[in-house]
């Protein structure tokens, strides 16, 4: 066994979980198949592999970061419900 049921006892006591004996046995074994699956992907060899972040090959189509000119400030705020020229007028949240 890679590992033991005295280790997950202690995992589910570090998370507050309340497991049986039962319980413990069960997810000893689940882990247990686990950590075995994982062991035995470390034994393939992967120099030749890129690593790889997704699966498809995707580039950001970002528009090119040029200076344009600002909405004037009257045509802004003829957007909002209410302004007093100078800004928008909301409710006061304290």
């Amino acid at each position: 066994m890679n590992i033991s049921k005295e280790e997950v006892a202690k995992v589910a006591q570090l998370a507050r979980l309340e497991l049986s004996e039962q319980e413990v046995l069960e997810i000893t074994g689940q882990l247990d198949r686990i950590l075995g699956y994982v062991a035995k992907l470390n034994e393939i060899d992967t120099t030749d592999v890129a690593p790889t972040t997704h699966a498809q090959a995707i580039n950001n189509a970002f528009r090119e970061d040029a200076l344009q000119p600002s909405l004037p400030q009257q045509e802004a705020l003829a957007n909002g419900p209410r302004q007093n020229g100078e800004a928008f007028v909301v409710p006061r949240v304290i």
